[in-house]
């Protein structure tokens, strides 16, 4: 199991290429790409009710709202809503 730490790391670098436009538009790549960092990101949280991290929770919620207010319009609508509902059964680690 990955300690606190280097979940708290890979958190803060996520958000920081999040920050970035070049970052933001490799992540934006394909909708497949961006869920599957959402998905990540919930896994974590998920995984937080073991074992409570308010340091990496925080960095999380970081995170989450930098999708929320930087992600293109396209992946925030429905647009992609049927994608998703086909693709909802795939595990992402």
């Amino acid at each position: 199991m990955r300690s606190e730490l280097s979940k708290t790391v890979a958190t803060f670098i996520l958000r920081r290429c999040l920050l970035d436009n070049l970052g933001l538009s490799y992540i934006c790549t394909t909708p497949e790409l961006c869920f599957q960092v959402v998905r990540v990101l919930g896994n974590m949280v998920g995984a937080l009710a073991e074992q409570p991290s308010s340091s990496l929770l925080k960095h999380i919620i970081r995170a989450c709202d930098v999708l929320r207010t930087r992600l293109p319009l396209i992946l925030r609508d429905t647009t992609f809503s049927s994608h998703l509902s086909v693709r909802n059964t795939w595990q992402y680690k």
